[in-house]
């Protein structure tokens, strides 16, 4: 029986949101206005359909997922059965997209669909790796203990966005505060002091010429550079969805000091992380890699997984394979190695991501200690310049009284 989400007004008027079972629309606006409800409307929820719940095309969030995850788990592992666990999670949904989405979910289940085609009609909010994990925990009859794995892996996933979010938010706002800082006093302080020195009809020191046409400047022509960084920001935006610019730009980033490390880094631990779930959940290895290699970001990165998929499926070993490529870090490459010697590939996947996760907590804290300093410095700087720009001409007036 399908799910539709309803948009009703109640008899004091106020609109009514919420998901019921039923046949067809046509059903589910009888029971409404049996309860009293005025409907104005009843869509299925089918995520991807043009007439769908906006509930579920809009997919849920990552610390959502993995809070549903964690529930459905539990209670599988409770012994429940999965549409009366489904059906729990949609009594004690905390969002109405996330009830539309349980509900819709228990339909297709109580229809005869396995979980994991279930999902596959939610892509928005189930990736992938989620389908075809459920699909593998379905077949061997240890789907709990499945969903605990995915459970982690969204935590994990989800934890690592924030911490690299978390670690870029202090040099993000130091360098706002700088600008704005530094563009006040170009635009509103600086003129009313230098003003006086331009009545005194005298040559003037080069630092102080520089700021009076600087702050000229700001004044005068301040919002065309705000209109050309905007514009910037949105060519660049429109430029990165072609995927070649975006593969020049993805490689430009792995070649960049510091930077290239974080990058690398990041896509290293999620790719082996995806892997490790994958492959401990007796999903083969060349699905595996051909879904780590679409959670993986950049561009070069995905396709070196690509690229190593060809290679063990003609029979070359899986690190030999990546190492080809010479994208993925060699301390990664040696645990992969060990994995399939010592037949514990995916525990050295596991131990692999981990490794990088270190690493990359390792230099997001370079990067945090030494961009927050330079920025410090970089507006001390200008802050002097302005200083000296402003003194040097009241020195040399003393020395001209004198």
């Amino acid at each position: 029986m399908p799910a539709f989400a309803y948009q009703a007004l109640d008899t004091t008027g106020k609109t009514q949101r919420g998901v019921l079972q039923g046949d067809t629309a046509r059903a589910v606006r009888g029971v409404l206005r049996e309860r009293g409800l005025n409907p104005l409307s009843v869509d299925e929820v089918r995520e991807g359909a043009a007439g769908g719940s906006g509930f579920a095309r809009r997919g849920l969030g990552a610390a959502q997922l993995a809070l549903l995850t964690r529930q459905l788990a539990t209670l599988l592992g409770a012994g429940l059965p999965i549409d009366e666990a489904l059906g729990a999670l949609s009594e004690q949904a905390d969002s109405e997209r996330q009830r539309a989405l349980t509900v819709a979910l228990r339909a297709r289940v109580t229809e005869g669909a396995s979980l994991a085609q279930a999902l596959r009609e939610f892509p928005e909010s189930f990736p992938d790796i989620f389908c075809a994990t459920v699909a593998a925990g379905e077949q061997s009859g240890h789907l709990d203990s499945v969903l605990d794995k995915l459970a982690d892996y969204a935590e994990s996933s989800d934890a690592l966005r924030q911490k690299v979010l978390a670690a870029l938010a202090y040099p993000l706002l130091l360098t706002i505060v700088a600008i704005a800082v530094v563009t006040g006093l170009l635009g509103w302080v600086v003129p009313q002091i230098v003003g006086v020195f331009e009545n005194m009809h005298q040559a003037l020191p080069w630092p102080t010429r520089a700021l009076i046409a600087l702050s000229a400047f700001v004044r005068h022509w301040g919002w065309l550079l705000v209109l050309l960084a905007v514009a910037a920001v949105v060519a660049l935006r429109f430029a990165l969805r072609r995927e070649a610019i975006r593969y020049r730009w993805h490689a430009m980033l792995l070649r960049v000091p510091l930077v290239g490390r974080l990058v690398r880094a990041a896509n290293t631990a999620r790719a082996t992380r995806t892997l490790a779930l994958l492959a401990g959940s007796a999903v083969p290895l060349l699905d595996a890699l051909g879904i780590a290699a679409q959670v993986v970001p950049n561009l070069p990165m995905r396709e070196a997984l690509r690229g190593a998929a060809f290679k063990v499926r003609e029979g070359s070993a899986f690190s030999r394979a990546l190492g080809d490529s010479g994208q993925f870090p060699p301390v990664a490459l040696r645990l992969i190695a060990s994995g399939e010697r010592s037949g514990e590939l995916p525990r050295m996947l596991g131990e692999a991501a981990q490794q990088q996760q270190r690493e990359l907590d390792r230099w997001m804290t370079v990067l945090t200690s030494v961009l927050g300093p330079a920025v410090i410095l970089a507006v001390g700087a200008m802050v002097l310049f302005i200083v000296l720009a402003i003194l040097l001409p009241i020195f040399d007036l003393n020395r001209m009284v004198k």
